[in-house]
């Protein structure tokens, strides 16, 4: 099969490569990376817009797992319009159709993109309004539903919840029924509480498990994403043998947990979620998470996103302000500034 190509004339591409995994600090913007070509079942991807993740720090560091080995061009996240499509792609889009989904090297003006993860971009969105689809609010959803077991009435707590997953979250709990307590640094409160969370608490709090008990006498579900800072009092404040433990980061180190720890000391339900690993392992589960996005969508519980777009060559100062904590919302880079 021929590959399609359209206005590709672009060899060589700027780039953000990751040359060490001294961190953030060692990405460097190049102009001459050769642009990529669509592997079997891969589109390629001219980059509209480039998601910033927490997982991006990690990658730079070499603590992510089954994470990219250094020099590599970084990013996984993007969004942009389709200009070739590599052999093997059953019922490809049409060049020219925007999508949005995960690959590597996305901090560059052209990604390949695994065709069977790439979604259309919504129907009057930009690129960069649709980032968050496939990552942020997917996981956030596969945290509160198939895993969370969300329900009308129950008690959520939300770390991290001015970041992106955080936002997505306690938007999502509110709509289905819940109450939720949101944990922040006291900078990023304004912004949860206009999203509708019933309490918004110090993320370091002295004692937070007690003030969180206090309030609400023991949680139903925690979406964890913090680690060390916050994982005892996650399991502290979740209630026994019914309360749900969802873990999907470790923004600030990880966290152990022992079998004596759930025997008896706290007897909770604790679950892990990677959102790519979901996709490969439980591709069902997952097509009927993407459903009901494209539902919550359609119904205006999941508006256009609105990331704070930065021009390339910023991506190190940007991902070393997320490494410190000094980021709210979704961030984005534009390869073409």
């Amino acid at each position: 099969m021929e590959i399609n190509e359209q206005h590709t004339a672009e060899q060589t591409v700027r780039a953000l490569v990751q040359r060490s995994h001294r961190g953030p600090k060692d990405l460097t913007l190049t102009t001459d990376h050769h642009r990529p070509a669509p592997g079997p079942g891969e589109y390629l991807i001219r980059v509209g817009a480039a998601g910033v993740n927490f997982a991006d720090v990690m990658q730079t560091h070499g603590t992510y797992g089954g994470g990219p080995q250094a020099p590599y061009v970084a990013g996984f996240e993007g969004a942009g319009e389709i200009v070739a499509v590599g052999t093997g792609v059953e019922r490809p889009l049409p060049v020219g159709t925007h999508v949005v989904g995960a690959g590597p090297g996305a901090f560059a003006q052209y990604m390949t993109m695994p065709a069977a993860g790439a979604l259309p971009v919504p129907s009057g969105w930009s690129d960069a309004e649709a980032l968050g689809l496939v990552l942020n609010w997917a996981t956030a959803l596969a945290a509160l539903k198939p895993l969370g077991e969300i329900k009308s009435g129950d008690v959520v707590l939300v770390h991290a919840a001015a970041g992106g997953v955080g936002q997505a979250a306690v938007r999502l709990a509110r709509h289905y029924g819940a109450r939720v307590i949101a944990t922040a640094t006291p900078a990023k409160h304004d912004a949860v509480e206009a999203l509708g969370a019933d309490e918004v608490l110090d993320s370091r709090h002295s004692d937070l498990a007690a003030e969180i008990t206090r309030l609400t006498g023991g949680v139903d579900l925690v979406l964890e994403s913090v680690g060390q800072a916050t994982f005892e009092a996650s399991l502290s404040a979740t209630k026994p043998f019914t309360g749900r433990v969802v873990v999907f980061g470790a923004a600030s180190g990880d966290a152990t947990l022992s079998t004596h720890d759930l025997v008896f000391t706290h007897q909770v339900q604790v679950k892990g979620l990677h959102i790519g690993a979901l996709a490969t392992a439980a591709p069902s589960l997952y097509e009927s998470l993407l459903v009901e996005l494209e539902a919550l969508i359609a119904h205006g519980v999941y508006p256009p996103g609105t990331p704070e777009v930065h021009p390339l060559a910023e991506g190190p100062a940007v991902l070393q302000q997320l490494e410190a904590g000094q980021t709210r919302g979704k961030h984005a880079l534009d390869p073409w500034r």
